[in-house]
């Protein structure tokens, strides 16, 4: 089906809202989503299946470590890094300041595609981006390249055929003051996404509509909807019980 963007936003800030996280704010979140499935990267799909764990998992703050000053080793404790992603990358952001690169590895994470919108953004401020992770579903390495300047980033898959769970909940961030060379970045890659074809998918997607899976659009609904009931009903026994 074709949705506009005020109304796959609203979904999904009601979903998140009604999950009463104390990590992540739900207009970002909400926009992380949004920003994605307008790419025709199935946001909502993502947001979906994160939402199956994020009214489980811990909701607290994640763990930094400096390894040295080009380097973060940040831990999310198993929880979605759509809930955490904005602020770790500010931190990281003040952290370059008077260097040309650094490494960000964040540890124990899920919902690792919902970090395109936050990186980005990151072009915009003159820093070049590369960005690795293995998907332990449908294994397969992801690799994301957006240099300076550009709107929309080069992404690259290869099968993985060997994993350990660290692998399955790791991801890999490099920022740099340089652009990252597409040539040698991705060897060992076999398919490959041109950002034009996300760009031209985000120009359709403003001109006539996003679409979203019926399916996919039926369980977003549904988590909306449930989550604001029981919070409803919560909030009535409460105050003395369902009359």
């Amino acid at each position: 089906m074709i949705v506009s963007h005020n109304e796959l936003v609203t979904a999904v800030n009601k979903a998140f809202l009604g999950m009463r996280r104390t990590c992540g704010e739900a207009d970002v979140v909400a926009n992380m989503v949004a920003d994605l499935q307008m790419v025709g990267l199935h946001g909502v799909h993502h947001f979906n299946n994160a939402s199956n764990f994020l009214s489980k998992e811990d909701d607290c703050p994640v763990d930094i470590k400096n390894v040295d000053s080009g380097h973060l080793n940040i831990d999310l404790h198993r929880c979605s890094l759509a809930c955490h992603l904005p602020v770790i990358m500010d931190y990281a952001i003040e952290k370059m300041i008077g260097q040309k690169q650094i490494m960000i590895t964040l540890e124990n994470c899920h919902n690792r595609w919902l970090a395109y919108s936050e990186l980005v953004k990151l072009a915009a401020k003159g820093i070049a981006c590369r960005a690795k992770w293995e998907n332990g579903t449908d294994p397969k390495r992801t690799l994301y390249v957006l240099n300076r300047g550009c709107v929309a980033p080069e992404l690259y898959f290869s099968q993985s055929l060997e994993l350990d769970d660290a692998d399955l909940h790791r991801m890999t961030i490099e920022l740099s003051v340089d652009d990252f060379c597409l040539k040698e970045s991705s060897q060992g890659y076999t398919t490959h996404i041109d950002a034009a074809e996300l760009q031209q998918a985000l120009t359709l997607a403003w001109q006539e509509g996003i679409f979203v899976d019926d399916h996919q659009w039926a369980i977003l609904k549904q988590t909306a909807t449930v989550f604001l009931v029981e919070n409803s009903e919560r909030s009535l026994e409460g105050a003395g019980g369902l009359a």
